[in-house]
């Protein structure tokens, strides 16, 4: 389907066309809402709001032949379900009680290899849960950058944050997933030994 009959069809409010989008992006776009999200049931929400407003802001775009669809409903709804986690305040700045350093030398950089956890071979649901537990700014600033690649400039500039808040945050963000990997991993290898 051309980016013109999108349009158009989303202009006159084409069931076929929603329908057309909503099978198209699906898989890509729930499994983003899932990674910023902090439940299953948080993350359905997300996804419903922010594909709602892709669609609203994609019937507002100029027939452009060189309209890159899938870049625009990937950029579009990562902003969407950025501003959908801000705007839960009570949840958003909740501070975290745990500091991204430590006194011993422990290394917790997420990206160096470590006793417990071998990064190649982490099951993907433990990967998940570790992100949903993270509180929503390191969540955040980690999905922004380190999955989906944006600078640390850019990413303070969606969360209309400083970029020190936001080296901050992902700093706590790298330790706390490590740490919730690794309790994660003892969790599993308890439930093993049974």
């Amino acid at each position: 389907m051309s980016i013109t009959e999108v349009i158009t069809g989303l202009n006159k409010n084409d069931a076929s066309v929603k329908k057309y989008l909503f099978e198209t992006y699906f898989g890509k776009l729930s499994a983003i809402s899932l990674r910023y999200s902090k439940s299953a049931a948080q993350s359905s929400e997300v996804f419903n709001t922010a594909f709602n407003a892709c669609l609203f802001k994609l019937q507002r775009q100029k027939n452009n032949p060189q309209f890159d669809l899938d870049a625009f409903m990937e950029k579009e709804f990562i902003q969407e379900v950025v501003d959908f986690i801000k705007n839960i305040r009570s949840e958003y700045y909740v501070a975290s009680t745990v500091y991204a350093t430590s006194k011993d030398n422990k290394n917790y950089d997420l990206f160096e290899a470590n006793d417990l956890i071998d990064f190649n071979a982490i099951d993907n649901d433990i990967l998940v849960k570790s992100l949903q537990q993270l509180v929503p700014s390191q969540r955040l600033i980690f999905n922004l950058h380190v999955i989906e690649n944006y600078t640390l400039e850019d990413s303070s500039l969606i969360l209309e944050a400083s970029e020190q808040t936001a080296k901050s945050n992902l700093e706590k963000a790298r330790y706390n997933l490590q740490k919730n990997i690794e309790k994660s991993l003892k969790e599993q290898q308890y439930e093993q030994s049974f």
